[in-house]
C-alpha cells in the first residue's frame, strides 16, 4: 500500500511539471571565460634563444616604475634587458602602467605593473601577506579560482604611492604566480629610490 501511494505521488509530481514548458533554443553550455589583464588585441610572442619579444605599440617609452624592471628580471626565457616592455601606459586610471607578456609552450604569461602617485593601491579581499625588506606586501591567490586564469595580485607602499603587481602563468614552469610576484616585489623594492 506505501509503495502505491509513493507511485502514485510521483506521478502527480511528474505529470505537474510536464506540463510547465520553457520558451527558447537549447545551448550547450559555453566554456569559462577567464580572460586576463593581458588579452589585448596587441598579441604577443613566443620567444626563442634567437628572438626578442616583440614589442606591441606603446605609448611612450619606459619611465619611472616601468624603467625599474626589466626582462631579465622575469623567469621567462629569451629576452635580453634592453627590450622594453610589452606595453607602457596601456592603463590610464593609474599614472603608470605597464606589461611584459610573452607565449610559453602558446600560454600566455606575464606581468603587469601599476603605480599611482601620492595614494596607496588596495585590493577587497587577501589571501595573506609578506615583510618584505620593510614593506608590507598583500597578496591575493587566485591560482585556484575555476573563472580565473592562474594568477596573484599583489599590492605594496611604493615611492609615496601604491604599487599593484600581477603575475598570470598557468603555464606552472616558474615557480606558483605568487612566488613569481614576491620576487617581483623583491626587485622592485630594492630599485625604488633608483633613477
Amino acid at each position: 500500500m506505501r509503495r502505491l501511494v509513493l507511485l502514485l505521488a510521483v506521478l502527480v509530481l511528474a505529470s505537474g511539471c510536464a506540463g510547465k514548458t520553457v520558451d527558447g533554443t537549447p545551448v550547450a553550455q559555453a566554456p569559462l571565460d577567464a580572460t586576463s589583464p593581458f588579452d589585448q588585441a596587441q598579441g604577443s610572442t613566443e620567444p626563442s634563444s634567437t628572438e626578442d619579444p616583440q614589442v606591441a605599440p606603446i605609448d611612450g617609452e619606459a619611465k619611472g616604475v616601468c624603467a625599474k624592471l626589466r626582462w631579465t628580471d622575469l623567469p621567462y626565457p629569451g629576452a635580453k634587458a634592453e627590450t622594453p616592455p610589452t606595453q607602457i601606459n596601456y592603463d590610464s586610471t593609474f599614472d603608470q602602467s605597464c606589461r611584459w607578456t610573452t607565449k610559453i609552450d602558446k600560454i600566455e604569461v606575464g606581468v603587469s605593473l601599476r603605480f599611482r602617485e601620492g595614494k596607496q593601491i588596495t585590493i577587497e579581499r587577501t589571501t595573506g601577506d609578506w615583510d618584505v625588506k620593510g614593506h608590507k606586501v598583500k597578496y591575493l591567490d587566485r591560482s585556484n579560482e575555476p573563472d580565473v586564469e592562474p594568477s596573484c595580485v599583489l599590492v605594496v607602499p611604493y615611492d609615496g604611492g601604491g604599487l599593484g603587481i600581477i603575475i598570470i602563468d598557468s603555464s606552472g614552469k616558474f615557480g606558483t604566480v605568487c612566488d613569481q610576484g614576491r620576487k617581483v616585489a623583491e626587485v622592485m623594492i630594492d630599485r625604488e629610490h633608483s633613477n
